[in-house]
């Protein structure tokens, strides 16, 4: 091969600047934060177009700019992991002082742009979660604690307190319903990953709970956490929060989130990668249609 054409090679495989700024920011993970963001906001009443706007612009800054400096703390740890090796700092592509700059960078940005164009509960709410995914998440429990995602990822919880407070102006009993709603969500789905990745997870040194506790123990706790949820997704209807199209798509999507979990479960003596796989790929879905369901139904 030619000088001239591994140029070219190196530079199709190479992902750009802007690329590298952009994944730094975890887009993917930050569009499910959106939906648990925004649809709350309709949940709550009847946003402006503009309220949803800078809430939609101040979160992703926001949660960007948490994921970035979690990449920085991580940095060392990325680098022996399969699935991260290849990120920013551990490619060598950014230096992590670049990182760490960008992500602080852009969270300040957001504090400022939700606080001045929404409302300064909004701004201090988002915040919160990103000194709670930075420091209480990514910089204690992570490394010490199999709980790590139990307790750290309340973090993940934070976006439908955001939408109600840049709603409402508030935060009440309803909007700490929806953060629960996700804190329930987030074992099951996170270890749903962890039991296809405890290779890396043990060569980072991460107590993973399949790590600790065991494959068996870890989706006994999510066979648990699942059937908490499904309730908790229930409870509302009985009160009179929700009715006849939010019950249903809760009953469909829970049924579905219980139906492959059970699978994993019936599968833990081996086998379980693919269906626990699918598990993870679900939840995903699941608590998107789910605040989606919310939202339509209050205004239908």
């Amino acid at each position: 091969m030619t000088t001239d054409a591994a140029t070219i090679a190196s530079a199709k495989r190479e992902p750009s600047f802007a690329a590298d700024l952009l994944s730094l920011t975890k887009p993917r993970i930050i569009s499910l934060l959106l939906v648990t963001t925004v649809a709350p906001m309709y949940v709550a009443g009847t946003p402006s177009w503009s309220a949803v706007l800078w809430v939609t612009i101040g979160g992703y800054l926001m949660a960007g700019g948490a994921n970035a400096v979690n990449m920085y703390l991580d940095g060392d740890i990325d680098d022996v992991m399969a699935r991260t090796k290849l990120r920013p700092i551990p490619s060598g592509r950014m230096s992590p002082r670049s990182v760490i700059a960008f992500g602080i960078l852009i969270a300040t940005a957001a504090t400022y742009l939700l606080a001045h164009f929404v409302n300064v509960l909004t701004a201090a709410l988002a915040l919160a979660g990103f000194y709670f995914y930075v420091f209480i998440y990514t910089r204690w429990l992570k490394r010490s604690s199999p709980q790590n995602i139990v307790i750290g990822g309340a973090a993940g919880a934070f976006p439908p307190l955001v939408g109600w407070a840049a709603a409402t102006g508030r935060v009440d009993l309803a909007s700490i319903y929806l953060f629960v709603i996700v804190f329930y969500w987030t074992p099951p789905h996170f270890w749903a990953l962890a039991l296809n990745k405890q290779g890396d997870y043990g060569k980072a040194g991460v107590p993973m709970a399949p790590l600790v506790w065991g494959v068996r123990e870890t989706i006994d706790q999510m066979m648990y956490y699942s059937f908490l949820l499904v309730a908790l997704t229930v409870l509302p209807v009985c009160f009179g929060v929700f009715g006849l199209v939010y019950l249903i798509s809760a009953l469909v999507l829970g049924a579905l989130l219980l139906g492959g979990v059970w699978k994993v479960r019936q599968l833990r003596d081996g086998g379980w990668e693919k269906p626990s796989w699918w598990v993870f790929k679900y939840s995903l879905l699941y608590l998107a249609l789910l605040f989606v369901a919310m939202a339509v139904d209050r205004h239908l």
